[in-house]
């Protein structure tokens, strides 16, 4: 495995200034965050301007990539592929699509994104919409000789109490989504809080993880005595604020990363270990960003063969 980080957590910086800073601290590799610049929305960015990429911007960025030795393991746009305004949802899907195409030039193995869901539709009634969805993109990045990756994020914010916002929590959902011709972006720390074992629930789907990213979570179980499971119910001012758990870097956290990666081993991965930096301890400043992604190569290079 490579270690690498999505580049999402340093939207002010230009990509060449992230590969080289990068390459120095002894990342080998980078997901490149390809969001369409549309404001400042929370851990997105545009590192990647995937609508109109053409051969030469691809030539330009594999360059750079080949100048830091690093390796490009996917384009990340995590968006709402179910969304329930039909010119949003048509506007993601089309993301999607350009990612893709961008990924196709740049030799990229995978591009992620989200299932996503339609909040005042059950579940059965969006995995039908879905399988419409996806059809005609897994068709496409098939032709290109791209994976698109769905990583198993809750999305709990995108839903008006708190519960799943993008349907692939669950190893049952991952099932239905390997029928669809889909891969896993698998990331442990959704699972912990949604009391699934992250080392037994990934063992019997290696096979299937296409990319996988690290990040951690903190528990306060004497606060979910008080909220329960979805969290937070009366006052919720920030529908991400769940009240009884938060992300962290890796090694910071309740993640058993040993267990982790010697099951990713164990059932033959060889990609890439891409690090989320969604740490609101180590986050705020540029500077921070950098020191919460410094803790993680510190936690986890150990453990991967070099």
């Amino acid at each position: 495995m490579r270690l690498g980080f999505l580049t999402a957590c340093l939207p002010r910086l230009a990509l060449p200034e992230i590969a080289a800073w990068a390459a120095g601290q002894g990342y080998e590799a980078l997901e490149v965050a390809a969001w369409p610049a549309l404001g400042d929305r929370p851990f997105t960015a545009t590192h990647i301007d995937a609508v109109g990429f053409d051969g030469g911007a691809a030539y330009t960025i594999r360059e750079l990539f080949d100048q830091h030795d690093l390796t490009l393991s996917s384009l990340a746009y995590y968006d709402n592929n179910l969304h329930p305004d039909p010119a949003e949802r048509a506007a993601v899907n089309a993301h999607v699509h350009a990612c893709i195409d961008a990924a196709a030039l740049l030799g990229c193995p995978t591009v992620g994104t989200f299932v996503g869901r339609h909040p005042g539709r059950s579940v059965a009634e969006n995995l039908l919409d879905a399988e419409k969805v996806f059809a005609p993109l897994v068709e496409h990045a098939g032709e290109k000789g791209v994976k698109l990756v769905i990583e198993n994020c809750v999305m709990e914010g995108w839903h008006p109490d708190g519960y799943p916002g993008n349907l692939a929590y669950s190893p049952e959902l991952w099932e239905w989504m390997f029928s669809l011709g889909l891969y896993l972006n698998y990331d442990p720390s959704h699972l912990v809080w949604m009391g699934i074992d992250p080392v037994e629930a990934l063992r019997p789907y290696v096979d299937r993880i296409a990319h996988a990213q690290a990040k951690d979570i903190q528990l306060f179980p004497e606060r979910r005595n008080r909220y329960g499971w979805p969290g937070k119910a009366v006052v919720r001012e920030d529908p991400w604020d769940t009240g009884w758990w938060r992300y962290r870097v890796p090694g910071l956290g309740d993640v058993d990363w040993r267990g982790v990666t010697d099951a990713l081993y164990e059932g033959g991965y060889t990609g890439v270990l891409s690090v989320e930096h969604e740490d609101p301890v180590w986050g705020g400043t540029e500077e921070r960003i950098r020191t919460g992604l410094e803790v993680a190569h510190r936690t986890l290079r150990p453990l991967l063969v070099a």
